[in-house]
């Protein structure tokens, strides 16, 4: 792979980020090659990406990092908000002299992608998103009931995870209302908008059936409605529909998603 990215060759580096009050813990494989910020889902850490960063390999600059109170080392917050998630992203690029990125966002991450990139189409190559950002009503008040009662069901056993980094150091509430919030920002009128206004390559890759918390076939209609999306900005498309279900996209389809990584960096003239 050759490329055009002007930001220079940086060692590998781990360490914390700061930002408002606290800190995120991250790690920069380094290089000159394109750099990838990769953004995990809503309670995820970086260590999902390892399978995506594997396929692309060394000849990528992979950014990944844990968000406030997420994994085993980033900070508590005062601030949960999407809107701090989206500040982060600044946060992490600054913190590493990065001036220009490709992001890859996984579910939650896939909605801070898109804003991101919707509000600095001069700094973004690109962007993949892994079956997140669909522009559907799906919360309405009896959902944002069902939110509450399986994080407060959830909180019995989650703080005895938190040692391994594999749950939030987050409330059961705080967890909920992150979810709702996802939930107001992900409705027609909110996200359609962003992703009508989206003028760098996106490309989608979407997950098949259930995901945590949902019910029948409730997922694939939140899916579908990305095909008013594609419609409307020829900018976004449909890489991939996978078998895989939302939870296992990133271990049993990772070659998709590197796949999707390398065609929008060579839309952009980033890669080869």
């Amino acid at each position: 792979m050759t490329t055009n990215n002007p930001s220079p060759t940086r060692s590998p580096w781990s360490g914390m980020a700061p930002v408002d009050d606290t800190a995120l813990a991250v790690t920069d494989t380094g290089g000159a090659g394109v750099p990838v910020v990769y953004l995990n889902g809503q309670f995820a850490t970086q260590g999902y990406w390892r399978n995506v960063i594997t396929d692309l390999g060394a000849g990528w600059r992979h950014i990944t990092y844990d968000e406030r109170a997420r994994g085993r080392k980033s900070g508590r917050s005062a601030d949960y908000s999407f809107e701090a998630a989206v500040r982060d992203v600044d946060a992490v690029l600054a913190a590493r002299g990065v001036q220009r990125a490709l992001l890859v966002g996984w579910s939650y991450g896939a909605v801070v992608g898109a804003h991101w990139a919707h509000r600095n189409p001069d700094r973004t190559i690109g962007a993949v998103l892994v079956d997140g950002a669909f522009p559907h009503d799906w919360l309405d008040e009896a959902m944002e009931q069902r939110i509450r009662k399986l994080f407060r069901r959830m909180g019995w056993f989650t703080p005895l995870l938190r040692p391994t980094g594999l749950t939030p150091r987050m409330t059961a509430d705080q967890q909920a209302e992150s979810n709702i919030e996802l939930g107001r920002l992900s409705r027609e009128r909110e996200l359609g908008p962003v992703l009508d206004a989206i003028t760098v390559p996106v490309r989608y890759v979407v997950a098949s059936g259930t995901s945590l918390g949902s019910k029948g076939d409730e997922q694939e209609r939140i899916r579908a409605s990305l095909d008013a999306v594609t419609a409307r900005n020829p900018a976004i498309q449909v890489h991939a529909k996978v078998a895989s279900n939302h939870g296992a996209i990133l271990k049993k389809d990772f070659a998709t998603v590197a796949q999707a990584v390398r065609e929008v960096a060579t839309l952009d003239g980033a890669g080869r």
